[in-house]
């Protein structure tokens, strides 16, 4: 763990920011991502200093040179996390240290400096607070954080990782995933392209990940899909991830998800979804599916239902898979009742609608 001895944070509050009626607009209608609040947290690193220069200041672009290490080695990685409204007025946040805890995950595997867990959520809780007014009270609607790290020393030397880094916090408005209700996804089974490799930085929340699952995810909706499925790199039979999301099947009372094995993102909503299922009459199962498992389970009954669960989506249910060579139905395509059950669950919890029996949920203000 990299110690940050004494680290304080400077407020530098915008002077500028969005008036009440601006912010209120843009409310009414926030879309996922497209907007952002009037502050944002940033930290450096300087090895042998360690972190520093810890600030709350006015959202705003930032300056880099051309040549500092993130735009030529991919350096960097993120997190994502959101902030609900409950029913009381008060900001709560859903499970953050185990995203501070993910977050160093990432950066051991970039070679990257790791940030205390305390001052992870300690800048999440003043960002939130200090921008308290750009949280929903629409039903449904969140406030999405994204924290991320950069590597910020100038130069083109590949040998070596950057002596300097910057730890940013931004924040945006969101609305529910779900505009017209919870609609099942059509996906497309990648065999042509790979996600991750054993040794590599499956596991990270690295944006070069998504980077390279862009072009299957394009070749995904030019077959009429929704979404892309991704395969082993090996075998390119046994299922792993939905896009950046993990994957549940459900077979009578068991819930059945791919095992982690470092290719895999380990969600922080499927490790609720593994913990939770016990109370909702359900049976946790980690291992191996094939996508001739997957078809034949599907066509026999055996697998009734199909979701795919994340921070942005909470629980999104699958209805239809369609391969280079395959194509059916996931039950009869509908969201089905232990799908729409796992996420009222979820959901109630984040809201506070729904006892919080696992101390999940962490007040802000």
């Amino acid at each position: 763990m990299t110690s940050a001895p004494q680290l304080s944070f400077d407020v530098q509050l915008n002077a500028n920011g969005r008036t009440p009626a601006e912010r209120e607009q843009v409310l009414a209608n926030p879309g996922f991502g497209q907007t952002f609040t009037d502050h944002m947290i940033s930290v450096d690193y300087t090895e042998g200093r360690g972190w520093h220069d810890a600030g709350l200041v006015p959202y705003a672009p930032l300056t880099l040179d051309p040549a500092t290490a993130v735009f030529h080695y991919a350096q960097e990685f993120f997190e994502g996390l959101k902030a609900y409204r409950q029913g009381n007025g008060s900001v709560v946040s859903f499970r953050p240290y185990a995203n501070a805890a993910r977050f160093n995950l990432s950066a051991q595997r970039m070679a990257m400096p790791e940030l205390p867990e305390s001052v992870f959520v300690e800048s999440l809780e003043l960002l939130v607070q200090t921008d308290r007014e750009w949280v929903p009270t629409t039903e449904g609607h969140s406030l999405y954080l994204r924290p991320f790290m950069i590597a910020t020393q100038v130069g083109l030397g590949v040998n070596y990782p950057s002596k300097t880094y910057r730890y940013l916090a931004i924040a945006s408005p969101a609305a529910s995933y779900f505009s017209g209700g919870v609609t099942p996804v059509s996906v497309w089974l990648s065999t042509e392209y790979t996600r991750a490799a054993p040794g590599g930085t499956g596991a990270a929340k690295c944006g070069g990940n998504y980077a390279a699952a862009f072009v299957a995810q394009r070749q995904a909706v030019a077959q009429g899909c929704d979404q892309v499925v991704w395969l082993d790199s090996h075998e390119h039979r046994w299922v792993e991830e939905m896009g950046g999301m993990n994957l549940f099947f459900v077979r009578g009372d068991k819930l059945f998800t791919p095992a982690l094995t470092g290719t895999l993102l380990p969600g922080i909503t499927r490790d609720s979804i593994l913990t939770l299922a016990a109370e909702l009459g359900l049976k946790a199962e980690e291992g191996r599916l094939s996508i001739e498992e997957w078809q034949s389970g599907c066509e026999s009954g055996e697998i009734s239902e199909v979701f795919a669960c994340g921070t942005a989506a909470v629980v999104t249910p699958v209805g239809s898979v369609k391969g280079a060579d395959r194509a059916w139905t996931v039950g009869d395509g509908t969201p089905g009742p232990v799908t729409l059950k796992v996420r009222e669950e979820l959901v109630g919890i984040q809201y506070g609608t729904r006892p919080d029996t696992h101390n999940w949920i962490h007040k802000i203000c």
